[in-house]
C-alpha cells in the first residue's frame, strides 16, 4: 500500500520516511523530502500531536495556519510511545524505513530505546537524521533549540538591523529551516552513500552550527583582520551602493555590485560626472566614501517617486527592485507563473494555499501534493500497511494506544 504523492512521482519515489519531528526545523526538513516524492509517515502524540497545531491564532477552519505551513505531504499516525505496544508498532515503521528524521534533546530517544546504534543494530541500512541545537556533544549539548536563541548566539542577530537600534532577529525562523534544509542535503548525501556501501549512517545537524555557517564574508572579514563586523543596517559592508534607498514616495532596493555596472547607473540617474570621480570611481573608493556617497545619492533619489527610479535604473541595466509586502509575494505573478502557489484541498479547512517547493526537476517532476494531515488521520491506514489486522487495531483503539 502506497503512502506516497498523488501523481506517485518525484525522485525521491519508493522511499519512505519516519518522521518524529516537532515544531519546525525537523518538519521542514521532512515536508521537503516529501515534496520530492517520499514517504513521509509522521508519528504525533495522541490528543495534542506536533506542537504547532496549538500555534494560533490564526487558524483556518479548524486547523493552525502554522501548521498547515510546513506539513505538506504528510500521513499522521498518533502513539502513546510510554506503551510498549506502541513502542513495538515503531519498531515495525523503523524497519521499514529508509530514512528517521528527529529533532528531540540528544538522548531524548535514547530513553525511549530508539538510539542510533540500538536502530542501526537492527536496521543497518537506516539513515537516521538529528536536528539539535548546539550538537549532542561539547558543553551546551543538553540546550533545547529555539530559533530566537540561536539567532542571537550564532552573531547573525548582532549584525542584523540599524547602526543605532538594537540587535534584530530575521523576520522568519532562519536558525529552524536552516537546519533543517542542511539536514535535507545531509540526508540525501548519505542516501547516496548508501547506495554505494549499502550501509546506514547517523546524520547530524545543529541549529548553532547550521546559521553561524551562513556567516560566510562576515566570518571571513573578522579572520581576516580581527575587527567583529557591526551593524550597517540594510547596507553591505563590501559593496557600494547595495542597499535600500529612500525615494520620493518611499523605499527602493539598489544593487551596483561592480564598476561595470557602476558606470550604468550613473547614467541612469544622471551624474555622469560620478563615473570618474576620485572618491566613487572604484569599488574600494566607494566603500571608503560610503558616507559621502551615500548622502549624495539620497540627496538624488528624493527628487523622484520609486516607480521613476525603478523604471529607468532597469533600462540601464541596474539591479533594483521595490520592498514588496508579504501579501504582495504571496499573490506574485512571477510565483503564480512558475507554479510556486500550491494549492491543496484540506477535510477541515477547505482550500490550502502554500509557497511551493522551489526546486524544479526536468525528469522527475514533482506530484500534485496531499494536504497537511488531521491529527492521527492515517493511524489506521498505516496500521494496516504494517500487518497488523482489523482485530488487533480495534483493539489498540481500546487500550487509548493512540
Amino acid at each position: 500500500m502506497s503512502l506516497a504523492n498523488n501523481l506517485n512521482t518525484g525522485p525521491l519515489l519508493g522511499l519512505r520516511i519516519l518522521d518524529l519531528t516537532r515544531i519546525l526545523s525537523g518538519p521542514f526538513c521532512t515536508m521537503m523530502l516529501g515534496d520530492m516524492g517520499a514517504e513521509i509517515v509522521k508519528v504525533e502524540r495522541p490528543g495534542l500531536g506536533d506542537d504547532t497545531r496549538a500555534f494560533a491564532p490564526p487558524f483556518q477552519g479548524e486547523e493552525s495556519a502554522y501548521f498547515l505551513s510546513v506539513n505538506r505531504n504528510k500521513k499522521s499516525i498518533t502513539l502513546d510511545l510510554k506503551q510498549e505496544l506502541a513502542k513495538k508498532i515503531l519498531w515495525r515503521l523503523i524497519l521499514s524505513s529508509d530514512v528517521l528524521v528527529e529533532n528531540f534533546r540528544p538522548t531524548a530517544l535514547a530513553r525511549l530505546g530508539f538510539s542510533y546504534d540500538a536502530v542501526a543494530a537492527r536496521n543497518p541500512k537506516l539513515i537516521y537524521g538529528s536536528i539539535s541545537g548546539f550538537g549532542d556533544t561539547g558543553p551546551e549539548s543538553s540546550r533545547p533549540g529555539y530559533d530566537l536563541i540561536v539567532q542571537g548566539e550564532s552573531g547573525m542577530m548582532d549584525i542584523t538591523g540599524d547602526p543605532d537600534g538594537p540587535p534584530t532577529k530575521m523576520g522568519t525562523s532562519i536558525a529552524d529551516m536552516v537546519a533543517g534544509m542542511m539536514l535535507s542535503q545531509g540526508i540525501l548525501a548519505a542516501l547516496h552513500s548508501r547506495s554505494v556501501t549499502g550501509k546506514g549512517q547517523h546524520v547530524k545537524v545543529s541549529m548553532l552550527e547550521a546559521l553561524a555557517s551562513l556567516l560566510t564574508y562576515q566570518a571571513g572579514n573578522y579572520y581576516a583582520t580581527g575587527v567583529s563586523p557591526k551593524r550597517r543596517g540594510n547596507a553591505h559592508p563590501s559593496i557600494v551602493p547595495y542597499e535600500t534607498v529612500k525615494a520620493a514616495d518611499g523605499w527602493v532596493n539598489i544593487s551596483v555590485a561592480n564598476d561595470s555596472l557602476w558606470i550604468k547607473f550613473c547614467e541612469a540617474i544622471g551624474k555622469e560626472d560620478w563615473k570618474k570621480h576620485p572618491h566613487f570611481s572604484t569599488a574600494p573608493d566607494r566603500v571608503r566614501n560610503r558616507d559621502e556617497l551615500m548622502s549624495l545619492l539620497t540627496d538624488v533619489l528624493k527628487k523622484k517617486d520609486r516607480a521613476y527610479w525603478i523604471d529607468i535604473l532597469k533600462s540601464y541595466g541596474v539591479p533594483c527592485g521595490s520592498i514588496a509586502q508579504v501579501d504582495e509575494i504571496c499573490e506574485s505573478a512571477t510565483l503564480k507563473a512558475r507554479n510556486m502557489i500550491w494549492e491543496m484541498e484540506h477535510k477541515t479547512a477547505g482550500q490550502v494555499r502554500t509557497i511551493g517547493n522551489p526546486i524544479v526537476f526536468t525528469e522527475t517532476a514533482l506530484g500534485t501534493p496531499n494536504a497537511p494531515p488531521l491529527l492521527g488521520e492515517h493511524t489506521e491506514l498505516i496500521l494496516t500497511d504494517l500487518g497488523y489486522s482489523k482485530e488487533e487495531i480495534t483493539k489498540m483503539k481500546k487500550s487509548a494506544l493512540f
